[in-house]
């Protein structure tokens, strides 16, 4: 298992550490959040033994963990993790309010956290790193960019004052 770079303090309830992963040429971003009593990680890279663990879409099951304690994109990892819980669009997971953004990667998913001015939680739909900047995953990665711009306009309907990244800094 990779270990993540060191862990940075964004605000008191948020954590943000990454990786750059050769295999893939591209920076690895990994959220945690504390959201009551429990600490949330978002795209893991190490998992702390009490996290719960919720991925953002099918291509961030970036480490093994013990799937019953999981949120999972829908369908396209339920031959990896047969016994995982999967997200739906709506649900609650701790606090973090679950937004499908179809046309994105597989399964994409957002986060929306309510406290403190909001934030926002984001797997590949949108990126801040390298050459792009801030911008809207490449079409090339996108099931149908159309349809994820459209996915993506829902989340402005929110209010958030900060938005964290799997790929990129906050």
């Amino acid at each position: 298992m990779r270990s993540g770079g060191e862990m940075v303090q964004v605000s008191s309830d948020y954590l943000i550490w990454h990786i750059y992963d050769a295999t893939i040429k591209a920076e690895l971003f990994s959220t945690g959040v504390q959201t009551g009593s429990r600490f949330v990680i978002l795209d893991p890279i190490v998992l702390p033994a009490d996290a719960a663990v919720v991925v953002t879409n099918a291509n961030h099951a970036r480490v093994e963990t013990d799937s019953s304690k999981s949120l999972f994109a829908p369908i396209e990892l339920k031959e990896q993790f047969p016994t995982a819980n999967y997200l739906t669009d709506g649900m609650d997971v701790h606090g973090l309010q679950v937004i499908a953004l179809p046309g994105a990667a597989p399964g994409e998913f957002a986060f929306h956290d309510p406290r403190d001015g909001g934030s926002m939680i984001v797997g590949d739909a949108l990126i801040n790193f390298g050459s792009y900047g801030f911008s809207l995953l490449p079409g090339k990665y996108c099931t149908n960019r159309k349809q994820m711009i459209t996915s993506l306009r829902r989340l402005l309907e929110l209010p958030f004052t900060r938005i964290f990244f799997a790929h990129g800094e906050p």
